[in-house]
């Protein structure tokens, strides 16, 4: 198993990789139905919390393996089956995501994890053996996988006064881990096919929030409410979910990870910063979904409340790509406004009797102010 060429021409996601994904559909699904019930149910900072931990843990397997898989995959018979065990481990944690969100039992999401990062461990062994040009590299990602993996399972044995504590120490370490392994040596990983798997899992992550909204609006027409409300409800969510794949795409990822010097420092900021926008796209089908419960009273939280579910998490979306998938691409100061005054107007579309269209409509504007002053564009129009 030597590194692959990282300039190896039309580097494309193989259909093993495809597979990968279309299994954490599962977790990321679970994941935003636990988080839909906790907000109805009034555990608002609860919810947000459990949300955002066990989204970390479907987020951080995913990633591990993609960076992986992008310097190394040689799709032998040992490496499909290595990978079909993590298959296997992204179904079982998603088979624990409800009941950790329900009753704080760790123990099946733990098995999923531990499933997840053992073969990847292996997987990495398997590099140290073969590509000895990178072997340090390779045996710092492996030790670290299992030291930490140790350390989640000692989670479970940890008092619930210290879990929340012991949790956050095992977030920083599992981040640190490629950081350090890589201080070595970088592996031979490929811009433009990791550009690609991020844009396939922001793919899921908005495909998933239409179908948790679609479901939930459905179900509310059903219930034959105020069907002006629902309406718009439908209509803004739609136009958020367009606007929010819009934005995403709107600029070329593979031209900030080239492989210089300086890249190779930034692409922390850029892989680690895609959890806010991979969690808050996730999140938005749970808020538009809570917001029909609302309309149709099948929750008691106030407007206010069921608005903040809505645009809390599209202005975490768009802060969030801006600042590490956009904002590298602008050079002037008017390019950088339009998304910190974009996100202010959107916490305040909470207010509104109808804050997911308030929320499109200007979510909408910046892909118009985008599409006007974008210098690629007008490059392209010329060529």
């Amino acid at each position: 198993m030597v590194g692959r060429n990282p300039g190896e021409p039309h580097r494309s996601a193989t259909s093993l990789e495809l597979f990968f994904d279309l299994c954490f559909v599962v977790a990321v699904a679970q994941a935003s139905t636990s988080l839909r019930g906790t907000l109805e149910a009034g555990d608002y900072a609860g919810g947000a919390l459990r949300f955002a931990l066990v989204f970390f843990t479907i987020w951080w397997a995913w990633m591990n393996f993609t960076w992986f898989a992008s310097a190394y995959d040689p799709d032998d018979v040992p490496y499909r089956l290595t990978v079909l065990v993590q298959i296997t481990g992204s179904l079982v944690l998603a088979a624990g995501v409800a009941r950790a969100f329900q009753e704080g039992d760790l123990r099946v999401i733990t098995l999923g994890y531990a499933l997840l990062r053992t073969a990847l461990a292996a997987l990495w062994l398997r590099a140290a053996r073969s590509d000895t040009g990178r072997r340090r590299t390779a045996l710092r990602f492996a030790t670290g996988v299992v030291v930490c993996q140790v350390g989640w399972i000692g989670l479970l044995f940890v008092p619930d006064s210290a879990r929340l504590t012991s949790i956050m120490v095992m977030i920083v370490a599992e981040l640190s881990v490629p950081v350090w392994a890589q201080a070595v040596g970088m592996t031979p990983w490929h811009p433009h096919h990791i550009a690609e798997r991020y844009e396939l899992f922001t793919l899921i992550v908005l495909g998933e929030s239409v179908a948790a909204a679609t479901g939930a609006v459905r179900s509310a027409f059903d219930r034959h409410h105020d069907a002006g409300a629902l309406y718009a409800l439908a209509a803004g969510g739609l136009l958020m979910v367009f606007a929010m794949w819009w934005l995403y795409f709107a600029r070329p990822a593979h031209t900030l990870l080239a492989t210089t010097h300086q890249a190779h420092r930034k692409r922390f900021t850029w892989a680690y910063g895609h959890y806010l926008i991979f969690a808050a796209a996730a999140a938005e089908g749970a808020g538009l979904a809570v917001y029909a419960d609302h309309i149709t009273g099948r929750t008691h939280m106030s407007p206010l409340v069921a608005g903040a579910a809505v645009t809390i998490p599209t202005a975490i979306f768009l802060i969030s790509l801006w600042a590490v998938h956009v904002r590298p691409h602008q050079t002037t100061r008017f390019e950088q406004l339009p998304f910190p005054a974009a996100v202010a107007l959107i916490l305040t579309a909470a207010l509104s009797p109808a804050p997911a269209l308030a929320a499109g409509l200007v979510l909408a504007a910046v892909v118009v102010v985008m599409t006007v002053t974008d210098p690629t564009r007008r490059v392209r129009e010329r060529e």
